[in-house]
């Protein structure tokens, strides 16, 4: 268990590491997320447009 404690502790840098692990993963997860979220935005906004245009013909 010390073993594990002191993997965590990080030699007394454990308060700069974790946050920067944390932080590294958010920005990770992000890079994945908002492109597929906007990929679909786009694309429904295009179904939306070519419904617009051929109700207007």
């Amino acid at each position: 268990m010390s073993s594990l404690q002191s993997f965590l502790h990080m030699g007394g840098y454990a308060i700069y590491v974790w946050p920067a692990y944390v932080l590294t993963f958010i920005v990770l997860i992000l890079n994945v997320i908002l492109p597929l979220k906007r990929e679909g935005q786009f694309f429904r906004a295009l179904v939306e447009r070519k419904k617009r245009l051929e109700k207007a013909q």
